[in-house]
């Protein structure tokens, strides 16, 4: 199996990397800040985090699809003096629907002005060692997700990279499919079979990184940095039910946790102010939660990684959930696990309007947005105001698309509250059917 003996020179070399995002004369979103990280030979490292956290620009900004605003990407010369080439495994399959596979896997050699004869004999190759040998002239259409995204990988591999590049890979995929897919790349990689010295996989599934990788770096968001490193010393291949396991994959919940609270300048949730960017959840989904936790066999404090189990829950769906549970203080992180507060059993054992009553209360209280829309409602003698003007006052703190999620978030919790009405149409917050 592969083992990380780690050469001192590595494939990559990544130093203070900086990505900000914004419009001409907007406020600058900072994505990444100062993020280096190096990859060796004969390793697999998982870039963990949630969305937003800037792990698919990092890896973009590897591969060359996109230039950083600051830091460097490196490749430092191998033994032979050559730098380190790479390929990438795109998380939406990005097949040309025209071409069959086999078109499809030559591509990229045809790009590299390979000779029709090895150009062809290298893509049967890479066809063959992904198990889709028989398929060389179907056409994207005529297969299933887990059979493009096995042409995706063989037209990494057929260019002979270095290094492979993933991009969530496997989230597109069912869950069967995605297990089958994960179990042939690790054999492929643990028996050596496939032309590449290391992989750079991003994923948002815990268990994921703890079942494929050798290290992982877990990102915080807003902007996105390198929060801290695990190394996963288990052997391979790994069991999901060993305790051991079941260990690293609690740690890594209780770090991810421990990144949820970044300081309020940095418009994360929670915070203070009204440049908070506020996650899409449903209150439909926050009212699940809630029941979940106080339910058996929680009992009103549920181990993390136990509960996204039981609800069939991703790292993406969990974590702003919870997040949001604690802005309201119903609920509270505490070492990977989610405690419901007084409030939030309150919310639970009480009748629909008192429920809507008391997240109106916590909604006032600890998401200055919501305070604010109503008080100027309640100041303004028509009891009206236009969305645009809290756009525009979000947009100080935050770019366009952030704002709009923002906004929206308040206008499905202030309505679920009674706090105040949203007409769509005209784009107008009125008190003409509050609580």
């Amino acid at each position: 199996m592969n083992l990380p003996t780690l050469n001192p020179r590595p494939l990559i070399d990544v130093q203070n990397v900086r990505q900000l995002y914004g419009n001409a004369g907007g406020p600058a979103r900072v994505v990444l800040d100062e993020v280096s990280l190096s990859l060796h030979e004969n390793e697999i490292v998982g870039l963990l985090g949630r969305s937003g956290s800037g792990k698919s620009t990092l890896l973009r900004s590897i591969a060359g699809l996109l230039t950083p605003s600051g830091g460097t990407v490196a490749f430092p010369p191998k033994d032979d003096g050559q730098r380190a080439r790479v390929s990438m495994v795109f998380q939406s399959f990005a097949l040309f629907p025209w071409l069959t596979v086999l078109q499809n896997v030559e591509i990229g050699l045809e790009a590299l002005h390979v000779p029709l004869d090895e150009r062809r004999r290298r893509a049967l190759a890479a066809i063959d060692l992904i198990g889709l040998d028989g398929f060389e002239s179907a056409y994207p259409k005529e297969l299933s997700g887990g059979m493009r995204q096995r042409v995706g990988l063989a037209r990494a591999l057929v260019v002979h990279p270095d290094v492979l590049l993933m991009d969530e890979p496997f989230s597109a995929l069912d869950v069967l499919t995605a297990e089958t897919l994960r179990t042939d790349l690790l054999d492929l990689w643990v028996e050596g079979r496939m032309p590449i010295r290391s992989i750079l996989m991003v994923t948002h599934n815990i268990a994921e990184a703890v079942l494929l990788c050798d290290r992982v770096l877990i990102f915080s968001s807003n902007p996105g940095r390198v929060a801290s490193e695990i190394r996963i010393d288990l052997p391979q291949p790994r069991n999901r039910h060993d305790p051991a396991f079941r260990e690293l994959v609690e740690e890594i919940y209780v770090r991810m946790t421990g990144e949820t609270t970044p300081a309020p300048h940095e418009g994360g949730v929670p915070g203070n102010g009204l440049g908070m960017r506020l996650p899409t959840v449903s209150t439909n989904a926050l009212a699940g939660m809630l029941e979940a936790v106080q339910a058996a066999p929680y009992d009103g404090r549920a181990d993390l990684p136990e509960l996204a189990g039981g609800l069939g829950y991703a790292l993406d769906e969990l974590f702003p959930l919870a997040e949001v549970l604690q802005l309201l203080r119903l609920a509270v992180l505490e070492g990977g696990d989610l405690r419901l507060l007084p409030a939030g059993r309150a919310y639970v054992e009480a009748g629909v309007d008192v429920r809507k009553q008391l997240f109106a209360r916590q909604l006032l209280n600890f998401v200055p947005l919501v305070a604010h829309i109503r008080r100027v409602l309640d100041d303004r003698q028509g009891h009206t105001a236009p969305a645009r003007r809290f756009r525009d006052e979000l947009e100080d703190f935050m770019d366009e698309a952030d704002a709009a999620r923002t906004l929206g978030s308040v206008i499905q919790w202030g309505r679920y509250g009674e706090l105040f009405a949203y007409d769509q149409a005209a784009d107008m917050f009125s008190l003409e059917n509050p609580g």
